[in-house]
């Protein structure tokens, strides 16, 4: 995999209808400067709005992936992220003047070969990758679908499919090596359907631009010519249409022997290119669609994000996500008042896990109470408000600048002691964020026990 990021060596242009709107759009590839990402930028309105390529500002993913960022809304991008991701391509600026690209072919054939047509250039700044160190993974028993990514050296995926179909049955394909494999091996690998879904999706008001030149329809149903002709007719297509003998309608030659699912491969790595970072793994999958490609995303994203934040501050590869020497860099408090030990989980925007450790030595059972030592109740609060802070800061730019003042507890309820020798463990919810005031909802545990629970609202403000 290439080391440093790359963009293009000029802008170059191509054009043709949206799959699903249907509209003309004109969409011109720019080069940008290196940590740009990928920006569609919507010339045709106003200020010409642009929406970053990545999974916070995914919308909608019924059938494709749709961006938004305010008035900027782009359609369908899956298969232009696709020759992206495959051609290691990290900054550039997507121009359109309409709502939704051109699909091409159907496949990521078209856009790679104007990239490449435009050049590919090397630029002076390193590539950052998220490397999976351990398993993860994501499923959808109800639907069979699984995806699982374990460690490697370089990106491969691995993807099965077993339609009960006769002209799909079950296929399988593996990417090792993009760049020997993307361009001739699965860019070209076209999008496909069933009959079935055809009538449905265009009542939806989709496939406005759909037709037998931009996908491979699988036929799917026993009436035979009967059925293609019906909704032939309901769809006022003019081309004309048969059963074929292939299984497929018009029996339109395969790209591949297996290209369905080389298609599927392409969509998985369109989708986890929106994790806004290269990465090392490999993905398994199996009968997995958008839906599921970009849940894997959001999770690959989270850790990506929590990669980065440990790694600002903390140079421990193998411990806590911060150890106290990494929470002294992002919170004001010092002893006896710093009453977090370590932070073992951050979904930056979202959740916290701390640990406070109680030991004997700690200076306020000294007189609460002498002989029958307990935490007060509020340091335990105080302790997870604290947990609360790491979250708070982190959710902004340069925490390091900023502290957390706390304006109000709710609902502060109390279990059960916490005594010398107890290990309290915080799991903090932020649940809004707004205007830098906070409102987050926490828990303690000693063991499995609920020792306190409190509702919190805070604000952030910088320091003086």
């Amino acid at each position: 995999m290439y080391q440093k990021q790359r963009t293009i060596r000029a802008e170059i242009s191509m054009s043709g209808v949206g799959l699903h709107t249907g509209n003309n759009c004109m969409m011109t590839f720019k080069p940008a400067e290196p940590d740009t990402g990928i920006r569609f930028v919507r010339a045709d309105l106003p200020g010409k709005p642009s929406v970053i390529a990545d999974i916070d500002h995914v919308v909608d993913i019924s059938r494709g992936t749709t961006l938004q960022d305010g008035k900027a809304v782009v359609h369908t991008v899956e298969h232009i992220l696709a020759a992206f991701a495959g051609l290691q391509l990290d900054n550039m600026i997507v121009e359109l003047d309409n709502n939704e690209p051109p699909i091409g072919d159907g496949s990521a054939k078209p856009y790679v070969d104007k990239l490449l047509e435009a050049g590919i250039e090397k630029q002076e700044a390193d590539k950052v990758y998220l490397e999976i160190d351990t398993p993860m993974a994501y499923h959808e028993s109800e639907r069979g679908v699984d995806l699982v990514v374990t460690p490697s050296d370089d990106l491969r995926i691995t993807f099965m499919i077993d339609y009960k179909n006769p002209a799909l049955g079950t296929q399988y394909t593996t990417i090792v090596d993009l760049e020997k494999e993307f361009i001739d091996e699965f860019a070209g690998a076209r999008t496909f359907c069933f009959l079935s879904e055809v009538e449905a999706l265009k009542e939806a008001g989709l496939i406005k631009g759909g037709g037998l030149n931009n996908a491979v329809v699988i036929y799917d149903s026993d009436l035979g010519q009967v059925e293609v002709d019906r909704i032939r007719k309901a769809l006022n297509l003019k081309e004309e249409a048969f059963v074929g003998e292939t299984g497929i309608i018009n029996d339109i030659p395969l790209r591949f022997y297996n290209e369905p699912v080389r298609h599927k491969a392409l969509d998985l790595l369109g989708d986890l290119f929106l994790i806004g970072v290269p990465f090392k793994g490999h993905v398994l999958a199996a009968r997995s669609g958008h839906k599921a490609n970009v849940a894997l995303a959001r999770k690959m994203r989270d850790l990506y994000q929590k990669k980065k934040i440990a790694g600002k501050y903390s140079k421990n590869k193998t411990g806590p996500l911060f150890d106290i020497r990494a929470i002294q860099k992002i919170m004001p408090h010092r002893y006896p008042f710093l009453l977090i030990d370590r932070i073992i989980d951050l979904v930056p925007g979202e959740t916290v896990t701390a640990i406070k450790n109680v030991t004997i030595n700690e200076p306020f059972f000294q007189g609460h109470f002498p002989g029958h030592p307990i935490m007060p109740g509020v340091l335990v609060l105080e302790a997870m408000a604290q947990a609360g802070g790491v979250l708070m800061l982190n959710a902004i730019a340069e925490p390091e600048k900023h502290v957390v003042y706390f304006m109000g507890i709710d609902n502060a309820r109390f279990r059960k002691p916490v005594m010398p020798g107890d290990q309290l463990h915080f799991e903090l919810k932020m649940n809004s964020f707004r205007r830098n005031i906070c409102k987050m909802s926490g828990k303690a545990f000693v063991d499995y026990d609920k020792v306190a629970e409190a509702d919190f609202m805070a604000m952030v403000i910088e320091r003086e």
